[in-house]
C-alpha cells in the first residue's frame, strides 16, 4: 500500500500510523545533504568595487523567501477587484485572505525550517511573516557563509562612496531549491536613494505675484505666481479642486508617507507650513509610525528636505484626512567597524514586511524612494511579490532620471547595463517599473503645463507590459518612427510612468526656513494627495476605496490634462517627447479632480 506522507494521520487506517511517521522523518530529512548546488550567481556589478572580506564580527538578516504557488490566483484577484468592468470591482479582500493566498505549502516551511535546525537555528530564533512566506534571521557572517556555501565581501560604490555587504553567489542544498524562492541579501546590489533633484534656493522673503485670473490647458484659472512657485493652493487650482471642496475626517479615510534614511518629518515645520499655505490646518498634526527602530527626530536642524516635501503637500492637500508618517530605520552606507557589526541597508523591505503585518494600512500611501531597475537584479527578490498584498491601498512611487540611469544629471549618465555585457540601454526605476504600483512622472509651469526634462520613462527591461496598458501604450508605440531608440528600450516591457504632476519649485518649510524644491518625489505626494480626495468621495457615497488605481486610470483619460510638451533626455538622447494621449514622459497627463471625481462615482 503506498502512503502519501502529506496525508493526515486521522486518514491513515491506525495499523499503518507507526510506518506514516517513518516514511515522514525519511522524506522530510535526509540522512546527508547532497553536495550544495548554486541557486543564484550574477557578474560582478558595475560601478562597485570589491574591498575586502566581510568583518568576522559582522551580523547579517537573511530574509528566505519561499514560494508562493497561489500567487497567480491572488493577481488574478487582484486584477478583478480593480477592473472597473468586472463585477467584482471594488470588492477588496482582506488580509486574512490575501495571506492564504500567498502561503507556502506545509513541506516547504518543513524544509526550511529542518535545513535552519540542521545550523542549530531553532523556531525562536525565527521571525516569520504574517503568511509565513517569508523567514528572517540574524546570523554571523560566518555561519552565513557556511549555510550558503559562499563568501561574503565588502563592496563600494565607486561613485557615492556607499558600502555594502555582498556575494555574487550562493548555493543550497539541491533538494531546497523548489523550497526556496530567494535569500537576500546575497546578489542584490541596490543603492536605496531619493528622487529628489536639487534643491533651487532659499527663499527667505517670498513675496507672491497678485492674482490676476490666467488660465492653462487644464481649463482651471491659475495664480501666474504658479509659474515660479508651486503651492497647496496652486495644485488645488491647476488641478481642478473646486475651492469649496472639503474632505471629510469620519469617513474611514488615510493617507500615508514613507520615510527612510534619516528623513525626519518636523512637526514645527509643518506647522509653519500649514500657517502659510493652509491657515485651517494650523494645530493639527500627523500619526508617527515607527519601523525597525525608526526615529522622527524633532531637532530643527535635522529635518528632512524629503520627509518634510512629502508630509507637508500630501497631507496639506488631503487635509483633514487622517494621516500617518512611517519612519524605517537604517540606510546605507555601511561602515563595516566595530561600532556598526550589523548591515541595516535593506529599509525597504522592513516597511513592507512592517505593512503587510497591519490590518488597515493607509488607503493611499506615497513613496519617493527607490534605485535603478537593474540594481535590484531581474527579479527585486520578493519585492514584486509583496506589492500586490496591498490590496486595500493604492501605492505611489515617483519616476525621476529621465530615461537615463537616475542620475539627475544626464551628461554624467552611463546607461550601461550590470550584467557583465556593459551594453547601453535606457535604465527605468524601480519599483516605479513593477506593474502593481502606480508610478508618477514630473511636469513644470501652468501654460502651458509641459513635461520636466528629469521625468522618468520608458519600458521595463524585466517586467511585461500588463493588459491594462496595451491600448494605450501601444497606440504611442505604433507612433514613433520606425527606428527610434532601436535596441535601447523593451517595446514590451511594463511602461513608465502612468500619470503625472508638478515636479518644480515647490515652496517647502525645512528646519524654519523655506526653501525651493524639484524633483519628481514632489510629484509623487502631491498626486497622493488627489487620490486621497477620490477616495473621500467615494466614501462618502458609500463605495469601498479605490484600491490599485491603474486598471481603473487607464480606462478614463478624459479624467487627466494631456500633457504635449517637453522631453525627458539621458543616455547621450533627446529622451522620448510627450505627445497626445499616453507618452513615456507624462504618462496618461495630470490629474484633472472635478472630472475624476464624477468618473470614479460612477465605476
Amino acid at each position: 500500500m503506498f502512503v502519501d506522507p502529506r496525508t493526515p494521520s486521522h486518514a491513515v487506517p491506525s495499523k499503518f500510523s507507526a510506518f506514516l511517521t517513518l516514511l515522514s522523518v525519511v522524506f522530510a530529512v535526509p540522512s546527508k545533504d547532497p553536495a550544495p548546488e548554486v541557486k543564484e550567481s550574477i557578474n560582478p556589478p558595475r560601478g562597485w568595487t570589491l574591498r575586502s572580506a566581510a568583518p568576522s564580527h559582522h551580523t547579517i538578516e537573511l530574509r528566505i523567501g519561499l514560494p508562493q504557488p497561489d500567487f497567480p490566483v491572488l493577481e488574478k484577484h487582484l486584477y478583478e477587484v480593480s477592473d472597473p468592468f468586472h463585477e467584482r470591482y471594488g470588492q477588496h479582500l482582506t488580509k486574512a485572505e490575501v495571506e492564504a493566498l500567498v502561503a507556502p505549502h506545509q513541506e516547504s516551511i518543513d524544509a526550511v525550517s529542518e535545513w535552519l535546525a540542521t545550523h542549530g537555528i531553532g523556531e525562536s530564533d525565527i521571525q516569520r511573516s504574517p503568511a509565513r512566506d517569508w523567514v528572517t534571521i540574524k546570523v554571523p557572517i560566518t555561519l552565513a557563509e557556511k549555510m550558503l556555501d559562499t563568501t561574503y565581501h565588502v563592496w563600494t560604490h565607486d561613485a557615492s562612496g556607499d558600502s555594502i555587504v555582498r556575494t555574487t553567489s550562493y548555493s543550497l542544498p539541491k533538494h531546497l531549491h523548489p523550497h526556496i524562492d530567494v535569500i537576500q541579501p546575497t546578489t542584490m546590489f541596490a543603492r536605496f536613494k531619493g528622487y529628489k533633484s536639487t534643491i533651487h534656493d532659499i527663499d527667505r522673503s517670498p513675496s507672491l505675484p497678485a492674482f490676476t485670473g490666467d488660465s492653462t490647458n487644464s481649463g482651471a484659472v491659475i495664480d501666474p505666481s504658479c509659474n515660479t512657485t508651486i503651492t497647496i493652493s496652486c495644485l488645488r487650482q491647476l488641478y481642478s479642486v473646486p475651492s469649496d471642496f472639503t474632505p471629510s475626517a469620519h469617513v474611514g479615510n488615510s493617507v500615508g508617507i514613507t520615510g527612510y534614511l534619516e528623513q525626519f518629518a518636523n512637526r514645527q515645520d509643518l506647522q509653519s507650513f500649514y500657517a502659510d499655505q493652509k491657515p485651517q490646518a494650523v494645530g493639527s498634526t500627523f500619526n508617527f509610525v515607527s519601523v525597525k527602530g525608526g526615529l522622527n527626530d524633532q531637532n530643527a536642524s535635522n529635518a528632512g528636505v524629503e520627509a518634510n516635501l512629502d508630509v507637508q503637500f500630501a497631507f496639506g492637500l488631503s487635509f483633514p484626512v487622517n494621516s500617518t508618517f512611517f519612519s524605517t530605520a537604517g540606510r546605507p552606507p555601511f561602515i563595516p567597524d566595530i561600532g556598526t557589526p550589523t548591515d541595516t541597508n535593506e529599509p525597504y523591505t522592513d516597511w513592507l514586511d512592517f505593512i503587510l503585518a497591519q490590518e488597515k494600512p493607509p488607503l493611499a500611501i506615497s513613496t519617493s524612494y527607490g534605485d535603478d531597475e537593474q540594481s535590484p537584479k531581474a527579479s527585486p527578490d520578493g519585492l514584486v511579490q509583496d506589492l500586490p498584498s496591498l490590496v486595500h491601498c493604492e501605492f505611489k512611487i515617483p519616476s525621476d532620471g529621465g530615461v537615463g540611469d537616475g542620475d539627475d544629471n544626464p551628461a554624467t549618465q552611463t546607461c550601461l547595463t550590470n550584467d557583465g555585457k556593459n551594453q547601453t540601454k535606457f535604465i527605468p526605476g524601480f519599483p516605479a517599473s513593477c506593474p502593481f504600483v502606480t508610478a508618477v512622472g514630473g511636469t513644470e509651469f501652468i501654460e502651458p503645463e509641459i513635461g520636466v526634462f528629469f521625468s522618468g520613462g520608458g519600458f521595463s527591461n524585466f517586467f511585461a507590459r500588463p493588459s491594462y496598458q496595451d491600448k494605450a501604450v501601444g497606440k504611442f508605440l505604433s507612433a514613433l518612427p520606425k527606428g527610434t531608440f532601436e535596441g535601447l528600450f523593451n517595446p514590451n516591457g511594463r511602461a513608465i510612468p502612468d500619470v503625472a504632476a508638478q515636479g518644480e519649485r515647490f515652496r517647502v518649510f525645512v528646519g524654519g526656513q523655506v526653501v525651493s524644491v524639484a524633483g519628481t518625489s514632489a510629484s509623487s505626494p502631491a498626486f497622493t494627495g488627489i487620490v486621497a480626495l477620490l477616495n473621500d468621495v467615494r466614501l462618502r457615497a458609500g463605495q469601498p476605496p479605490l484600491g490599485f488605481l491603474n486598471p481603473l486610470l487607464y480606462t478614463i483619460p478624459e479624467g487627466f490634462n494631456d500633457i504635449t510638451i517637453g522631453n525627458n533626455p539621458g543616455c547621450g538622447t533627446e529622451g522620448f517627447n510627450a505627445t497626445t494621449g499616453w507618452d513615456a514622459v507624462t504618462g496618461l497627463g495630470t490629474p484633472n479632480f472635478s472630472k475624476l471625481r464624477d468618473l470614479v462615482i460612477r465605476k
